[in-house]
């Protein structure tokens, strides 16, 4: 099997090119293969950015309303509340994950759980209010 002869020059390689450019922090069993260059890292942090930046721009032209998920789902319990048969033939408790799920993602967008600092699930926003919604549901549900 020729592969097998293959990975121990290619090992053998990168030392040596570790070793003549002076680079030090190498751990030993450690992949190189998924480092970055800097110039792809610079590629990567300014596509990131753009992304981000495109994100902010997605519902800048849409009604606060219908942006934010609290607004959305407060629309949905007053509904609830004053129409109840119409909200259960409906289907609504189906219908708002496909609804929210395009809200939540774009905030999700910069979210990145291998991070040192990154937020948890439960603390955003959009979270709480579908706790507290969930949590109204069930007490007019017990009612």
């Amino acid at each position: 099997d020729n592969s097998s002869e293959f990975i121990p020059k290619r090992r053998n390689c990168r030392r040596q090119v570790r070793e003549q450019s002076g680079e030090g922090d190498h751990h030993e069993g450690l992949s190189s293969d998924e480092e970055l260059t800097p110039s792809e890292v610079d590629e990567f942090q300014k596509s990131k950015d753009n992304v981000l930046e495109d994100s902010r721009k997605i519902f800048e032209d849409v009604h606060a309303d219908f942006c934010d998920i609290r607004k959305i789902l407060l629309k949905f319990q007053e509904w609830k509340e004053k129409f109840p048969d119409s909200y259960c033939d409906a289907y609504i408790s189906f219908c708002l994950p496909k609804l929210l799920n395009p809200l939540i993602r774009v905030q999700l967008i910069s979210w990145n759980p291998l991070e040192e600092n990154f937020a948890e699930l439960e603390v955003m926003p959009w979270f709480r209010a579908i706790e507290e919604f969930s949590g109204a549901e069930n007490v007019s549900e017990s009612k």
